[in-house]
Formats: structure tokens, sequence, C-alpha cells
């Protein structure tokens, strides 16, 4: 498998740790003093679900695990999870609802997306890097407000907040950036 350095360490990548791979949740680069420098990370264990916290050397080597990723077309969530279908094999999958965490509130049926497959089983989705939403809710425009580079906070139809310029009006459909759940521009 290929190996990467703690330092390249970047949110969303997947590495074998202790025998067990692991998703980058988030990570810091430190530099204590005059101390040797040190990455602090936020892991996910894929296997299970849980958490953990670990400080890898910057220098240290590190496995990255081989994470094969298949187009799907969204289907419906069920009680069970979220039920995808291969494009080209049409055979269909399911994967646990806390296995997709934030990824969940941004699927919409229909939508085309690569499910990620770890040893031929799914561990995750990822998203495409723009959404098309509609605002369900936002303030009213104030008058003479649009001049400024101020924002107001707009509820979108599956239910997240996000910052929107202030001529954005309930009703109108804006592309989002899923991952940093930020406004990107308005759809024409």
């Amino acid at each position: 498998m290929p190996n990467l350095q703690a330092n390249a360490l970047r949110r969303g990548t997947t590495i074998i740790h202790d025998g067990i791979p692991f998703r980058v949740l988030s990570f810091e680069h430190r530099t204590p003093g005059n101390k040797r420098a040190f990455v602090q990370t936020k892991l996910r264990n894929l296997l299970d679900g849980t958490q953990r916290e670990v400080k890898f050397s910057s220098t240290e080597v590190l496995e990255r695990a081989i994470v094969e990723t298949r187009e799907m077309e969204f289907l419906y969530t069920d009680s069970v999870g979220c039920v995808f279908m291969d494009s080209e094999t049409y055979d269909q999958l399911t994967i646990p609802k806390q296995d997709l965490a934030n990824s969940l509130n941004w699927l919409s049926e229909g939508m085309r997306i690569f499910v990620e497959l770890l040893d031929g089983n799914p561990i995750g989705v990822e998203l495409p890097k723009l959404v098309e939403m509609a605002v369900a809710q936002t303030e009213p425009v104030v008058r003479g407000q649009t001049a400024s580079r101020s924002s107001k906070p707009a509820t979108l139809e599956n239910g997240t907040t996000v910052q929107v310029p202030p001529f954005i009006e309930a009703g109108d459909r804006i592309r989002v950036d899923p991952s940093e759940e930020r406004y990107v521009d308005r759809v024409k």
C-alpha cells in the first residue's frame, strides 16, 4: 500500500493506523517552541465509527488505505440506511445512516455520487463539489443593505443553515459547497 508522511495528511484522507482504517476528520500542524513538530489529528474508525485523537510526528510515515470509488445513484432512505444503485450493474447496496454522518443532509433522490468502498465494503460517499438547494427561509431584504458586504442566515430545504448575501430570498435556488457548508452562487 502507498505511504505518506504525517505532514501530508488532509481532511478526508483514509489511513491505516494500528491495523485499523481511519478517516482524518481534522488535523493541525504544530511546532511548539524548540521541540519537534507534530500533527494533531482527529480520526474516525471506519469499522465501528468511534473517534479518537492521535498525535503523529511530522516525519512519521503512515500507511494510506486504498479506497475504491464507484459511481452510484442515490435512491432513497429507509429505516436501515440509505440505498444506492450501481450505475453499471444495477446492484443495490445500503449504507447505514451513521456511516454517512454529515453527508446525509446533502443527498437527494436521483443524485449521482461516488460511493467509497474499502475491501468491497461501503464506508461513505464522496459528495459533489457543488449542490443545488432551494432556500426555505431567510430574512427579507432590508432596503439599502445591498450596498454593504454583509450576509444573513438562510435555512435550506435540507434544514442546514448557511450565510448568504442580502439579495437571496426564500424560494431562490443556490449552489452550496457541502464540504464547507458555504454559499457559492445563485442559480440563474
